[in-house]
């Protein structure tokens, strides 16, 4: 099966000026737009899944700190493992905040960045997906 292109509805969902029709992404790319999707979804946000997502908005306002890494890294993983298992392999989740913030680090008090490590199951391909939490 060489040659063949995965692709899948873009998200958000949007219409290719050209085509007129629904527009596709890649495959990895696609998995990345999901991953996103499930960080930054709230839990009971969404009505026919209220289950879905990760709740790391919530956490904009705790306190930063180790605790709070901890937490992010569970609630990442549980998140990925639950909705994810079966397209991604996760291999790590480093988060770094922004409490003292270093200039050089790019992040201002109260933001973290979680850095998702993962094998794409279809291909085995290694990626990592950054995402900034404000």
């Amino acid at each position: 099966m060489t040659g063949l292109r995965r692709a899948d509805l873009s998200f958000p969902f949007r219409i290719s000026g050209s085509s007129r029709q629904a527009r596709t992404e890649d495959y990895p790319v696609h998995v990345d737009q999901l991953l996103r999707q499930l960080l930054l979804t709230d839990p009971g946000e969404r009505v026919a899944l209220p289950e879905f997502g990760c709740g790391l908005r919530r956490l904009v306002f705790a306190p930063q700190s180790e605790a709070l890494e901890a937490t992010v890294r569970l609630q990442v993983t549980q998140a990925v493992q639950r909705w994810l298992s079966d397209q991604v392999r996760l291999t790590d989740v480093a988060v770094r905040s922004g409490a003292g913030a270093d200039p050089e680090s790019g992040l201002t008090e109260g933001e973290l960045l979680v850095s998702v490590s993962y094998v794409l199951l279809d291909t085995l391909g290694a990626r990592r997906l950054d995402v900034k939490v404000a």
